[in-house]
């Protein structure tokens, strides 16, 4: 029977000593208080003798009032800027704002009770809660919905709200900190004025990162995959992930690089990789992504390599490995990629187990004050959209950031969900050291200029503690001091700079490209009788379930194709998935809609009608095959891009695809496609064999659905960083999927995908070509004899089938015409080769004619024009225009067809003579 029921039927006499269990046995302030309150008018009603006591109820109640605004909003009142005063918040917390009065201090309260120190005066419960919630540590979680982890947030605090540390862990974290304030201060005199974005301000970083991995090791965690941008980012490369101190000062001297094309990146970019030991002896890897200068690009990179790592090497157990990102306020406020990367957190295709969200929190973005930039109370408020607690720290309080990084591992290890720690510090210099910031925060500079480091607060208190001497200081600075002017020495040895790929174990069974690679056709043939097999497999469903009568029939009219020999296009792309999953590839595609396919033609996730079981055919082809994990997308580019960006990046040996739902929406990821997919190779050397699908072409449907750009992604290549694609049959689809693992080196694909030929009857290919062919970087016509041809016309993608049936309009057989219609299906690298011989076979005095879809001034022909000189190049396209096609069909028609005419006006016989 409840409490409730126990008060509305005792009599008087019992009625304290029920109030008093109560409380005493109270968990849930939230669900028991609420029942005890209903019953309390009933109380009142029926015993008036009581009255002392139903007068201390109300008191209770109000106590229980006064706890629950601590809880909720504590964390306005801390102590947890260390150069401001905080901003004023009202209510505040005064006794008298619940209803309490002075002389109510003194009194006893069994709501005591709730916060863990039992029945106390209310002057000691206002105290336990003030060093509970308004001291260094500001914390906020009374939004979460689950009441367990509430409650574990709370017996982690309340409980346990300051952990007394014993003197080694004390003199461990002074010695971080002696390494973290002590290279900052060698940099700024050994290389004034050159850019470090150095940490001095927020030096409790690194104490507080390797409070994680020591926490960590202790909690049975392997690994740790870290994003951060370059606040910093030298100290932690040098005192977390043991890079080494010449390695870092040469990097200073702005040497050649060994490689003498490679063109690098800045000291402060770098990724790097690690193995550790922790104080008790576990081993650890570390993994420190690159990272472009635009901020927070890294973090969903790093969640696809962390979930890359847990699916192939961690046997998906999440609690194994740990996200680490680490944000600036500015960034962490104001740039969405945030948001997208938070809400994927805890879906099935994106989750990693919880991400440590650490802020460094300078309190200025650039030169911009933290009130122009956010509307926010606080830079990570975004926390609560996914209701993730979040620590508000006060960075020179060492042994608090300590605390607060412990808390939030644990926290993350029990329930799998990211936290967010706000270390609250400074910046001593501008945004980097060459920067004035006295022009922007006149008054906070010269606060900061008076300022003690946390080096120095923590010594001193150290030293009042009596667990260090007043000349040990002095002695750690020295003698770290000393070491790294020794490192310094050794750098001026090392003569030219060698940037080291950092996940380099990973790759290193893969070499770096040649150009002759691209010259040669790669083996992608597989046996014809094993390839029917998988045909017929990957269109059989398990029987017993119910399924929808459209799916059967689709995938009857799949295993018919067989049989008439004309392969469709999701048949060549399956069959490519197929073959390589036998061979023991993994495969991963995301995106939005991609288990259907945006166009209804992929259909690579069955759902039964009646319980919506989901069957995946390409998993039930054999005991030995790998797996193929396909995920519908949330509605982003920009974070899913990223994640199947970072999953590349640690699965060498797997398919890694990325679709976008329309080819144009790839414009929403531009920063991954700039900063990273184009130019990591050059920057950072590191290779990644992600496949981008964008489906393209000119159907009438508008500006928006219609290019994928093509033109953007042309201006990108160089050096063979990456390939762009355009097939026009499911077969060379086929190959080239398979070509995507058959080299020995890796790049990024971006293929143009159809939407028309998915179903176009002459979009169709034998068998055969599937069992015996390679990858066809240009195909010749060979519907027409070399003699008769005075005209070629060079194109791509579905506007070869719409010029070839424009031809055959005319009524004197393909044989005899004089224009030959060839297709270019990979842009780039161009297949200069290829094209020559074509060149050679038609004879170059021929007229060679570039025909796109798109407007002059976007498709390939500016690429084709500055690439391929052989020959002299006409273009036949859409005129110049600001948007890529007409939202009419009837326009969209009449500009078609005006290619289409001008294409045929080349023809030996008149347009007149085309038969309607």
């Amino acid at each position: 029977m409840d409490k409730y029921s126990y008060l509305s039927n005792a009599d008087s006499s019992t009625v304290e000593e029920l109030y008093n269990q109560y409380l005493q046995d109270a968990n849930s302030v939230e669900d028991g208080w609420r029942r005890f309150f209903e019953g309390f008018e009933f109380a009142r009603s029926n015993f008036e003798e009581s009255g002392a006591v139903l007068h201390n109820m109300h008191k209770e109640f109000k106590v229980i009032n006064l706890i629950n605004g601590y809880r909720s909003r504590g964390h306005l009142f801390t102590k947890t800027n260390p150069v401001r005063e905080r901003r004023t918040y009202k209510p505040t917390l005064e006794i008298e704002e619940f209803g309490l009065e002075k002389s109510d201090l003194n009194s006893v309260f069994q709501a005591g009770a709730e916060i863990g120190i039992g029945p106390k005066p209310l002057n000691e419960i206002i105290q336990h809660l003030e060093d509970t919630y308004c001291q260094s540590i500001g914390i906020e979680y009374q939004y979460i919905r689950h009441p367990n982890r509430v409650e574990w947030i709370r017996n982690n605090v309340e409980l346990h709200n300051r952990p007394q540390l014993d003197k080694n862990r004390k003199t461990h974290i002074l010695h971080k900190l002696n390494q973290a304030t002590v290279f900052e201060q060698f940099l700024q005199k050994k290389f004034v004025g050159q850019k470090r974005f150095s940490l001095e301000g927020g030096e409790a970083l690194i104490p507080a990162l390797d409070a994680l991995i020591e926490k960590g090791a202790t909690l049975g965690v392997k690994e740790f995959v870290m994003g951060m941008a370059h606040r910093g980012r030298l100290n932690v490369l040098a005192n977390i992930f043991n890079k080494t101190y010449d390695a870092i000062f040469s990097e200073f001297e702005g040497k050649e690089y060994e490689d003498s094309l490679f063109d690098g990146d800045v000291k402060y970019h770098l990724g790097y990789s690690c193995e550790i030991e922790s104080g008790e002896g576990n081993l650890l890897q570390l993994t420190l992504a690159p990272n472009p200068s635009h901020l927070e690009a890294v973090d969903p990179v790093v969640e696809g390599i962390s979930r890359s790592k847990i699916d192939h090497e961690l046997n998906g157990d999440f609690s194994k490995l740990v996200p680490i990102l680490i944000h600036g306020d500015a960034a962490v406020a104001g740039q969405g990629v945030v948001y997208e990367v938070v809400q994927m957190a805890q879906l099935e295709g994106y989750k990693t187990g919880g991400t440590i969200h650490v802020v460094i929190n300078n309190q200025v973005g650039f030169t911009t004050n933290y009130k122009d930039s956010r509307s926010s109370t606080y830079c990570t408020d975004v926390a609560k959209t996914t209701l993730c607690p979040v620590l508000h720290v006060n960075g020179d309080d060492i042994e608090a950031v300590v605390q607060a990084m412990d808390i939030a591992l644990a926290y993350r290890q029990e329930f799998s969900r990211d936290v967010f720690i706000d270390l609250l510090c400074y910046r001593k210099y501008g945004h980097n050291e060459g920067d004035e910031p006295k022009f922007t925060q006149p008054q906070l500079y010269k606060a900061i200029a008076k300022h003690p480091s946390p080096r120095e607060i923590y010594l001193k208190q150290l030293i009042y503690q009596k667990v260090v001497g007043a000349n040990e200081g002095i002695a750690l600075e020295k003698a770290f001091d000393d070491m790294l002017q020794d490192r310094l020495a050794d750098s001026k040895q090392i003569e030219k700079a060698y940037v080291t790929h950092f996940m380099e174990k990973k790759w290193a069974h893969l070499r770096r490209a040649t150009d002759a690679d691209f010259e040669t056709p790669s083996k992608t043939s597989y046996n014809l009788k094993a390839l029917k097999e998988l045909a017929i497999k990957l269109n059989t469903l398990p029987e017993g379930r119910k399924y929808f009568r459209k799916i059967v029939k689709l995938l009857k009219d799949r295993i018919s194709m067989l049989e008439s020999d004309k392969l469709d296009w999701a048949m060549g792309e399956l069959l490519a998935y197929a073959t390589l999953l036998e061979e023991g590839h993994p495969i991963r595609i995301s995106g939005q809609d991609v288990e259907r396919g945006t166009f209804s033609h992929r259909h690579a996730v069955i759902k039964t009608e009646d319980t919506e079981e989901e069957i995946i055919p390409l998993n039930l082809l054999s005991n030995k095959q790998a797996k193929l994990d396909i995920y519908n997308s949330p509605l982003s580019e920009y974070g899913v891009l990223g994640f199947d960006y970072g999953y590349a990046f640690n699965t060498p040996d797997g398919l890694i695809i990325w679709e976008a739902q329309f080819g144009d929406f790839n414009n929403g990821a531009q920063i991954i496609f700039d900063q990273f997919l184009s130019a990591a190779e050059d920057k950072w050397g590191t290779m990644n064999g992600l496949v981008i699908l964008l489906p393209h072409g000119y159907e009438g449907m508008g500006s928006e659905h219609s290019s994928g750009r093509l033109e953007r992604f042309l201006t990108l290549c160089a050096e063979n960083n990456m390939q762009i694609a355009n097939c026009t049959t499911p077969a060379n689809f086929f190959h080239l999927l398979r070509r995507q693992l058959k080299r020995e080196f890796r790049k990024p694909l971006v293929v143009f995908t159809p939407k028309k030929l998915l179903r176009y009857p002459r979009a169709v290919s034998k068998i055969d070509e599937l069992a015996n062919g390679s990858f066809q970087e240009v195909i010749d016509d060979t519907s027409v004899k070399a003699k008769n041809v005075d005209t070629v016309v060079l194109c791509s993608g579905k506007l070869y089938y719409d010029i070839v049936e424009e031809r055959e309009r005319f009524g004197n057989g393909e044989d005899d015409s004089n224009i030959a219609v060839v297709r270019v299906e990979q842009l780039y690298p161009l297949p200069k080769y290829q094209l020559d011989a074509i060149v050679e076979k038609y004879g170059s005095e021929c007229k060679f004619i570039w025909a796109q879809e798109e407007p002059e001034n976007m498709g390939a022909w500016s690429f084709m024009l500055r690439r391929y000189r052989t020959v002299h190049l006409d273009c036949v396209s859409r005129s110049e225009s600001g948007s890529p096609a007409s939202g009419s069909p009837k326009v969209h028609q009449i500009r078609h067809q005006a290619i289409l005419d001008q294409l045929m006006s080349n023809l030996k016989e008149p347009l007149a003579s085309i038969k309607k």
